[in-house]
Order: C-alpha cells, then sequence, then structure tokens
C-alpha cells in the first residue's frame, strides 16, 4: 500500500461554496450548505492504482467546531456510491459524540455499520485535531494527543471495499440537511498506519498537522507581478456592507461598514457601536421630494416595520378621501394604503412586544356623528393596518405612547368639547388580557394640542401643550411626573398658545423647547402683531428641581420643534406657521454652539409648516415637513461635509 497522505481537504480547495476564515490565528474552510454537490470529487483522484479502500487507515481532522443543536448531527465527510443512499464510509459529529459510519459487505445485502465514541466534546469554539485509527473490528479516537478512546465492535471494517463509481463529500452527505457548519484545517487519509504518532510529536497537539491545503497554510500564496492575491481570506469576524443588518447575540463581535456614512460600527449582542466614523457635518439643506398628499397635511409620522421597510403617515385634513401612508421605495416616498380619518391631526406609531400599531388623532365626528380616534394593528398576513380599537375623544389633537416599568401607556390630548376648551385629557393603559388600552388617569387641560413624554435618569414626565382656555392663549402648560404609579405635578411654565413641546438631550444637559402660536387675551388690547411672538428654551436645574428659561428665540405661530443632529453637531429647527400677513414663511434650523445657545443657521421656505419629521436611509439623512396650507408636503435632503 502506498503510504502517502491522501490530502481530501485540497481536492476541494480552492472551489465555489468554500471561503477561507481565519479564527483563533489559524485558516480553515468553511463549507456552504447551499451547494453540496459542488463540495464532491470523484475517489478515483485519490486511489488511483487501486479501487479498493485500504483495510487499515488513519483518518488525521483538525477542525472547529460551533455550537451544534441538540439531536442534530453534522457531517465532516462521507464517501458515497453514485445512485446510493449509503454511506460507506463517513464521520459524524452530534453534541458530545463522534460516529464512524462504514458499510459492511459480510451481512446480505450490505449493512450500514456505526461506530460511536462518547463523551467527545469539541464544540467550544477552539481548534481541535482528531485521529481516528481503524484496523478490522478495533477503532481507536485520539483528541488533541490524549489518552486514546478504544472501541471493539463485532462487525470488521470490510477488508475489501469498493469505492469504484463513488465520491467523497464534504461536509455533507449529498444533501443540505446535517452540513458541517465550523471550519475544517485538515483532511488526511493515511493509508495502512496508525498516525498518531506522527501527528504527536509537537507541543501545540491541537493544531498538528501532516498535510494541510496551500491556501490553508500561515504564508499565502505570494501573487506573481501586480496580481490580486490568488487566495484571499477572512477573518471569522466578518464585516457586512450594505444598509443596516441586524444585530442579535447571533452577530455579536460582527462589524457592520456603513459606506454612505463612512462609518465601522461594531454589535455588542443588541445595537451596533460606532468604532470609527467619519464626523459629518451639515452643509447645506436641498429640496429631494414634492411628496402630493391627499389634502391638507395637519401632522406626519415616520417609523420603520422591521423587516418591511420606511413609512410616512400623513394626517391628512379632508374626509373622504381620508389620510394616507406612504413607503420608501426606490429612494422615494410613493402611496402604499388609504385610511378613513375626519379632520385627522396626527398620527403615533408603537409598539407592545411584536405588536405594532398606529394611532389617528381624528378632530371630527364621522358620517354617522361619532366621535372617534382609532388605533389601527398592521397585519403582517395583508401587510397592511388594519382597524384595532375606536377611543372615544373630543377634538383630539395628540397621542403619545409611552413605557413606564413595563407598562404600556397611550396619551391623548382632547381640545376642546363642544365650545368647552377646558376638559380632561386621558391617559389609557394596555390590558395585556383583554389585549386592549383602558382609561387609567384623566388630566385637566385647556385646548390642549401636545403631549412630550420624556425620562430623566428613573424619573419620567409628561408635558402638555395647554393652548386656550376661552378667553386668553397665555396659560400656563404643564410639566407632570409619575410617582406613586400616576402623573402628579412637577411645574407650571406660562406658554402662549402652546402647540409643541420638544425635549432636548445634549451631552448631560436636558432641555424642554416650546413652541408658541399666537398671543390673544379677550380682556387685553389687542398687540401689533398676534403671531410674532418667541419660543423659549428651558433647561433642567438639577440643584433647583426646576427647568428655567435658558432662551428665546424670535418665531411666527411656530407649530412645532424637531430636534436632530448631524455628527457631532446637534440642531433644533422649528415649524413657522404664519407671520400674520402670509403663510410662505421661512422656517429655521438652529445650531447648538454651546455658550452661544441655538443660532440660525439655515433658512428653509416653507407654506403654512405645520410639522417636521427627520429620519436617515443607507443613502443619508432627510427632514419632512407637512404643510396645512396646500396638498404639498416636502422631503429635503440633509448635505454633509
Amino acid at each position: 500500500t502506498d503510504l502517502r497522505p491522501l490530502d481530501v481537504l485540497s481536492e476541494v480547495a480552492p472551489a465555489r461554496g468554500v471561503r477561507v476564515l481565519q479564527a483563533r490565528g489559524l485558516r480553515g474552510l468553511q463549507l456552504s450548505a447551499s451547494r453540496p454537490r459542488a463540495l464532491a470529487f470523484p475517489a478515483s483522484r485519490l486511489f488511483i492504482h487501486c479501487d479498493r479502500f485500504p483495510e487499515e487507515f488513519s483518518i488525521i481532522v483538525t477542525l472547529r467546531v460551533l455550537g451544534v443543536p441538540a439531536k442534530s448531527n453534522e457531517y465532516i465527510f462521507t464517501l458515497m456510491a453514485e445512485e446510493s443512499p449509503g454511506v460507506l464510509v463517513g464521520l459524524r459529529y452530534a453534541p458530545d459524540k463522534l460516529h464512524f459510519l462504514f458499510w459492511s459487505q459480510e451481512r446480505a445485502g450490505g449493512w450500514q455499520s456505526r461506530v460511536t465514541f462518547p463523551n467527545v466534546s469539541l464544540a467550544d469554539s477552539r481548534w481541535h485535531t482528531l485521529v481516528l485509527a481503524v484496523s478490522g473490528q478495533s477503532f481507536s479516537l485520539t483528541v488533541d494527543c490524549s489518552s486514546p478512546k478504544d472501541v471493539v465492535v463485532e462487525t470488521p471494517f470490510p477488508a475489501s471495499l469498493s469505492v469504484r463509481r463513488a465520491n467523497f463529500y464534504l461536509g455533507n452527505r449529498q444533501r443540505r440537511k446535517g452540513v458541517f457548519t465550523g471550519l475544517l484545517r485538515q483532511l488526511v487519509l493515511l493509508p495502512g498506519a496508525d498516525a498518531t504518532p506522527q501527528i504527536c510529536t509537537t507541543m501545540n497537539f491541537k493544531v498538528a498537522t501532516l498535510s494541510v491545503p496551500t491556501i490553508l497554510q500561515d504564508v499565502p500564496v505570494k501573487p506573481a507581478n501586480n496580481e490580486v492575491l490568488k487566495y484571499p481570506y477572512e477573518t471569522d469576524t466578518k464585516v457586512t456592507l450594505g444598509s443596516r443588518p441586524r444585530c442579535t447575540k447571533q452577530e455579536k463581535a460582527q462589524f457592520w461598514f456603513n459606506a454612505s456614512r463612512r462609518g465601522l460600527y461594531l454589535c455588542n449582542g443588541s445595537t451596533w457601536v460606532s468604532m470609527l466614523e467619519v464626523k459629518h457635518r451639515l452643509d447645506y439643506v436641498e429640496e429631494y421630494q414634492n411628496l402630493v398628499t391627499n389634502s391638507e397635511t395637519m401632522g406626519i409620522e415616520v417609523f420603520t416595520i422591521p423587516k418591511v421597510g420606511l413609512f410616512a403617515a400623513t394626517a391628512n385634513r379632508i374626509s373622504p378621501p381620508g389620510s394616507a401612508i406612504y413607503k420608501w421605495t426606490d429612494g422615494k416616498f410613493v402611496p402604499y394604503q388609504n385610511i378613513p380619518t375626519y379632520q385627522a391631526q396626527s398620527w403615533k406609531y408603537f409598539t407592545i412586544g411584536k405588536k405594532i400599531f398606529l394611532a389617528v388623532a381624528n378632530f371630527e365626528q364621522n358620517e354617522r356623528g361619532q366621535e372617534f380616534s382609532v388605533i389601527y394593528k398592521w397585519s403582517h398576513r395583508k401587510a397592511k393596518f388594519v382597524t384595532y380599537q375606536r377611543i372615544t375623544t373630543h377634538s383630539a389633537r395628540d397621542w403619545e405612547a409611552f413605557v413606564i416599568e413595563g407598562e404600556a401607556f397611550l396619551a391623548v390630548v382632547n381640545h376642546r368639547e363642544g365650545n368647552n376648551h377646558n376638559i380632561d385629557s386621558v391617559i389609557y393603559k394596555w390590558n395585556p388580557r383583554t389585549g386592549l388600552f383602558e382609561a387609567n388617569q384623566t388630566i385637566a387641560t385647556s385646548g390642549a394640542y401636545d403631549w412630550e413624554f420624556f425620562t430623566i435618569g428613573p424619573y419620567s414626565f409628561l408635558a402638555v401643550a395647554n393652548t386656550f382656555n376661552g378667553t386668553s392663549t397665555k396659560i400656563y402648560s404643564n410639566i407632570y411626573i409619575w410617582l406613586s404609579g400616576s402623573f402628579q405635578l412637577f411645574q407650571s411654565i406660562l406658554t402662549f398658545g402652546a402647540a409643541d413641546w420638544e425635549v432636548l438631550h445634549i451631552g448631560d444637559r436636558v432641555f424642554l423647547a416650546v413652541a408658541n402660536s399666537h398671543s390673544y387675551d379677550s380682556g387685553m388690547p389687542a398687540p401689533s402683531n398676534f403671531y410674532a411672538i418667541n419660543s423659549s428654551i428651558y433647561e433642567l436645574n438639577i440643584t433647583a428641581q426646576m427647568f428655567v428659561k435658558f432662551q428665546d428665540l424670535l418665531t411666527y405661530s411656530a407649530l412645532d420643534w424637531e430636534f436632530f443632529s448631524v455628527g457631532d453637531d446637534s440642531f433644533l429647527v422649528v415649524a413657522n406657521s404664519f407671520d400674520g400677513f402670509t403663510f410662505s414663511v421661512n422656517s429655521i434650523i438652529y445650531r447648538w454652539q454651546g455658550y452661544e445657545g441655538f443660532v440660525a443657521a439655515h433658512h428653509l421656505p416653507t407654506i403654512g409648516c405645520r410639522d417636521w419629521e427627520v429620519f436617515h436611509t443607507a443613502d443619508g439623512s432627510y427632514l419632512l415637513y407637512s404643510s396645512a396650507r396646500e396638498p404639498l408636503s416636502k422631503v429635503l435632503k440633509l448635505k454633509t461635509t
């Protein structure tokens, strides 16, 4: 018998369906489950002078095993005859077991025999070298040159096993099920000898080698002239390109390169952490898309449904046709779903567990004279939102969803009931038993427009923007704190037709910005301009345990603030809607400049601007604004340097 080592692994490396990875300083082959036949070759390439498998031999394997699920098996290799499902010779790994398979022809019609070595623990993501020595009825397994495990069986390995018209299959048994998911570095058949003495002569027993494919050796093949390296390899720490991939425990310690932002991110098991990123700076803003809407748009909500896509919901004034949902497709928002609404004011997207919801605040009654705001639930089967729960509201302006101590809440702003603006707004609590929201707490509000929920350390807050009490817009808006199972008054701030609160976190500092829409008091002389008034930014003073005024900014019937960041810079954009003469008013982006506070940086022409939303895609960052004066909203792209 020719006693030269037969390098089985070299016969398929390189080949399609094979990748070279590096782990713990050594290279190995990762085999693809999608192309098992591509990992096969005829046995005649090894057995050139004889078509019989050796009667005595050793199989040497160096491998790195990943976790194998319970009751699962992975094939390291098989030798199979053409057009036959039986395994002539094979090696299979199961959790804590190694099985050697062979076809015994001494029994009538042939029989599959199996020799099992128990208590073989390999799934520790480390490299291990196995030597299986076979001679007649004796089978001996040595793992990392430790004491051999000897097994003697009744059925001997056949003395004359034909390999004519047989094929070797690497990491599989001619099918996708049971494919080896780890790395193979060495797979050698040594006829006529126990290879243990040849292998166990090095100090590093786990990676001892008899024959390793060229592309796995320590020194890469040197390219000739300017050729690209013929056999590139990768480490087991993968780098993913393209859109943001998922980040779970399975992807932990993997990298993602965001080409559009030129940033490298590391998965920590739950979120992507920036490791290296080019810090962009906002240069200018350009018009990107004119979004034609069903009618004037009072509010917008941009959200992402996992594995489905990016969406924008517009709250449109006229019904029919109601409001619309748009999907981001090929770099643009396109119509996706129409939903009947009644002078809709705003949308709120939120999730509870795996359930996905979208709530609309309806300002007017429906055709039957009923006044409801509606919660819709995403149907994965229908791929659209369907009605889930109707809640009685009174000229609803806004919904706010939040979670406190693991419990889900949904708060609605009731603006007025008839001509009475001093009514209760309601906080609903999710009942997991009934699967419905139920009234939990009422809070007295005055012509309210907006809720804003935020947390500071362990404390939860809810701020309401009170707009009009029936005689004046110069009224107090309130901030509530969650204590002993309910919201209690924390602080009152004088506002002027407050339409929106926006919380800002800049470093360790916390700010609250209020959008004041107009100044009106029936008992006072009319000002020269109701709408050109200051909107204010307040900062939390930890010592005083209250928000104190930080900065005033002149605005024109401001209806919304939106806070966002580009690189290391923080920005605040205001929705200016009316200056007392025209709805064609510039809305302004303010840049945070530390000691100077927020300084005007960009003036954006808008018409009756009602709401701003910022969103991000793989291609960059965008602002979307809604117009309450025309059926046209605009997407603006933030151009960076």
